[in-house]
């Protein structure tokens, strides 16, 4: 199966693709550091450095999938949020590639601000063009809804998608952080088929399961329950067996921070990417930004424009002290192979990261996607 990736960034969504079996006919990004990273880690011929709204598509007719991160910040609950108002709004763009290129499917990731009641109206306004992506618009954007629904009944099948909007959890995927975001995904009409979310895997009520009930959780890390841990042992316990009696949640647990990092070795020792994995000064809490607890999924990985360089990219530890993640831990935290190379400053890598999609959610979503689609061949 085919991809292009748009709007590639640091390659998490094409990594989660590449694993669930597409090949990259091109990466599309304009920002200089991302393309060094996806050089680095991919065909370097494939990468394309530049703005998406001057990238010919027309040399990739016949590709099965469009994926991409059109960007976020129009919508970000972290920024100045301005929407279809902001110049950094990517989604006509998006637009355009499945216009031209009419994959089966395009798959789109974005953040929760997207679904504000603010920018309800442009939402719908986005799904309605997504759904009808060859109706362009002649004028302003209510006469391009009017024209569309006048329309519709007329354009032929292959030329319109069902969409699907789903708001996911990161944790609830295996993802050791509580990263929430909005997936969309296309499916274009004339193959009669539909797609479903894939089913979560893990689940909150496990990790407490594991912590409150078995106590596995300390018994696997080898270390005992800190003094605040201690102190909702009672309360959580009562609360599990109250909802599930003697029978744990179906799901498996929440990966934690401890979970993730358990194996590295320490600062410096790493034997490949060792500038990676380097502990940078200065990390402290302040009002809206704390670390992540070291025994909870992380808190979403933020690209760093938050106030404070690297925002809330911190460990917390039963002390209450922090330090920020190193680049090779903030790469754990968000599913990337230990081999994946990210190339910049430890502030750019950390933007590059706090913009990436977790690899192992794209790569689930990917799969469900990929199955979906070979369903249909032997139906």
């Amino acid at each position: 199966m085919s991809g292009i990736e748009i709007f590639s960034g640091a390659g998490g969504l094409a990594t989660g693709l590449g694993l669930a079996g597409v090949s990259h006919n091109a990466f599309v990004e304009w920002n200089c550091d991302a393309c060094r990273t996806l050089r680095m880690n991919y065909d370097s011929d494939i990468v394309f450095e530049g703005d998406i709204r001057n990238f010919d598509f027309t040399s990739y007719r016949g590709i099965d999938i469009i994926a991409g991160g059109p960007p976020c910040q129009p919508f970000s609950l972290g920024g100045k949020a301005k929407g279809n108002l902001d110049e950094r709004d990517m989604f006509p763009s998006a637009i355009r590639s499945i216009r031209e290129l009419q994959p089966k499917v395009f798959l789109f990731e974005n953040v929760k601000g997207l679904l504000r009641t603010n920018f309800k109206g442009y939402l719908d306004y986005i799904l309605l063009q997504l759904s009808f992506p060859t109706i362009t618009q002649s004028s302003d954007c209510l006469n391009h809804i009017n024209k569309i629904k006048q329309s519709a009944t007329d354009v032929p099948l292959h030329e319109q998608y069902d969409v699907y909007i789903n708001l996911v959890n990161a944790a609830d995927y295996g993802v050791p952080q509580k990263r929430e975001r909005v997936i969309i995904v296309g499916v274009r009409k004339d193959l009669h088929i539909e797609w479903n979310l894939p089913t979560p895997t893990h689940s909150l009520d496990a990790l407490l399961w594991s912590k409150y009930v078995t106590k596995e959780y300390w018994e696997k890390h080898s270390i005992l329950p800190s003094n605040s841990e201690y102190n909702t042992f009672a309360r959580n316990k009562s609360y599990l067996e109250y909802k599930y009696g003697f029978f744990p949640p179906e799901s498996l647990p929440w990966l934690t921070v401890r979970d993730a990092l358990v194996d590295l070795p320490k600062e410096g020792d790493l034997t490949f990417y060792p500038s990676e994995h380097v502990v940078r000064s200065g990390a402290k809490e302040y009002y809206g930004h704390s670390g992540s607890p070291i025994d909870e999924p992380a808190k979403t990985i933020k690209a760093g424009a938050h106030g404070v360089p690297g925002g809330e990219n911190m460990i917390k530890y039963p002390d209450g002290s922090v330090r920020y993640f190193t680049v090779f831990e903030a790469k754990r935290i968000q599913t990337f192979p230990d081999d994946y190379q990210i190339i910049g400053s430890w502030t750019e890598s950390m933007r590059q990261l706090g913009n990436a999609v977790p690899v192992r959610l794209a790569q689930i979503i990917s799969s469900s996607i990929i199955d979906m689609l070979n369903n249909e061949k032997f139906s």
